[in-house]
């Protein structure tokens, strides 16, 4: 049954896309009736059933009780506009040693209500935004935008880079100029209607109602396409079409989400774009962080010897090395930060849990230990590998001995206890150039 609903709305969203292409100047008024039932039953299908709950407490195991009747209800509310946004319960997450990320969760119906509209109008941005935009999009990925990256710079053979930092992005997005971006492609009664209900709902925080009056929740399930909607406007059409043909050499652009790299043949060109780009956010209602925002002269050093800058993507560190052949290259490692936070992570979760049985520990750092390979294991980076590696295991010691008041666990012992438990070994899952 779901891969046969599955299969109507992909037929129903490849002619929202082909229409789209159609028709790339228009923005279109009737979308909204593409989502009936068994639309809403493939969101909801698409959604995680195991994530945190929102306000209301409502699970999706007990929101699947009266399935039917319930989406059949969601249904007439949205059309009709009955529909009432829920606030989001807001929750913090650690982004820095000295700074939290606010992260909204919404209730379990929301989530499916927004994941509706989503599958309306990813089909028809798909057609809008460019290839160098990779975040929160159908078949794209982060390690695609680092090999993008890579290939660029490597093809201008050095850059001026722009390591791009907007000051709490998704904190600082205006609803009214975010509507304004968005009627230039849809114009739908209903579609609008939700994503203004959804921006004005508010966040709940220690019982607590609060409306910002600017940024779109962290969390939710609609947030990735509007914030990509925005930048699009905002960044990635105003370089290409304003520009980049203006400028005398080559340059390009990599963005993920709200983290962009602009890469520059000319170092004028840099020079020029760095003194319009703070006021081009400014006129959107964000501010470029001037501490975090980085020039680099990313060269390759040459005879000379004279040394190139760093700089960081995606939690990669991206810097200049000689291959096996003694060519220079673009080579990457894990940056710090992000490794000691790893570090600090797995250290918590064995202080925690140091007293669970120690097969029951081994299964879980494992698990911990192959996510961090399944991202971090590009090809040039086995260094960065096994050192967190080697690290956890001194972490995973350390904790295991104060399991009670005299240590005995030497490095011995602990080689032989890894002989029969043993922790993953670092892993390449990419074979990144």
């Amino acid at each position: 049954m779901i891969s046969e609903i599955r299969k109507e709305v992909s037929t129903k969203q490849e002619q929202i896309a082909k229409n789209a292409r159609t028709l790339p100047t228009v923005s279109f008024t009737a979308m909204a009736y593409h989502i009936d039932l068994k639309w809403l039953y493939a969101a909801y299908k698409s959604v995680r059933h195991d994530g945190a709950v929102g306000i209301d407490g409502v699970t999706a195991e007990k929101y699947g009780e009266n399935l039917k009747e319930n989406l059949s209800d969601l249904e007439s509310r949205m059309k009709s506009g009955r529909y009432k946004a829920p606030p989001v319960r807001r929750v913090y997450i650690p982004k820095s040693k000295t700074e939290k990320r606010p992260i909204g969760i919404p209730t379990f119906e929301d989530k499916v209500c927004q994941k509706a509209i989503q599958m309306v109008l990813d089909p028809l941005y798909e057609q809008d935004f460019y290839d160098f935009s990779y975040g929160f999009r159908m078949g794209k990925s982060q390690h695609m935008a680092l090999d993008r990256i890579w290939n660029e710079t490597m093809n201008m053979k050095g850059a001026y880079i722009i390591d791009l930092d907007i000051s709490k992005y998704f904190d600082t997005i205006d609803h009214g100029l975010l509507r304004e971006v968005l009627k230039k492609r849809v114009r739908d009664g209903v579609i609008i209607r939700m994503i203004g209900k959804w921006l004005n709902a508010g966040v709940m925080e220690r019982g607590q109602k609060l409306f910002p009056k600017k940024g779109s929740p962290q969390g939710g399930v609609i947030s990735p396409v509007l914030s990509n909607v925005y930048l699009h406007e905002v960044l990635d059409s105003w370089f290409i079409k304003q520009v980049r043909p203006r400028l005398a050499g080559k340059a390009t652009m990599v963005r993920y989400a709200d983290d962009a790299t602009l890469i520059f043949e000319n170092e004028n060109d840099l020079k020029r774009v760095m003194e319009v780009l703070p006021k081009r956010l400014l006129k959107y209602g964000l501010k470029m962080n001037e501490q975090k925002t980085k020039v680099r002269r990313f060269f390759p050093p040459g005879n000379s010897g004279e040394k190139s800058d760093t700089f960081e993507f995606l939690g990669f560190t991206h810097y200049w090395g000689k291959s096996r052949k003694g060519n220079w290259v673009i080579k990457r490692k894990t940056e710090s930060k992000r490794l000691s936070r790893s570090l600090k992570a797995v250290a918590v979760w064995c202080k925690k849990n140091r007293h669970l049985p120690i097969h029951v520990q081994q299964q879980k750092l494992n698990i911990k230990l192959r996510g961090h390979y399944n991202y971090y294991g590009i090809t040039p980076n086995s260094k960065s590998l096994a050192f967190f590696w080697e690290n956890v295991k001194k972490i995973w010691k350390k904790w295991l001995n104060r399991r009670s008041r005299n240590p005995h666990l030497n490095w011995d012992k602990f080689n032989m206890l890894l002989a029969r438990y043993p922790l993953s070994r670092p892993k390449i899952y990419h074979s990144s150039t």
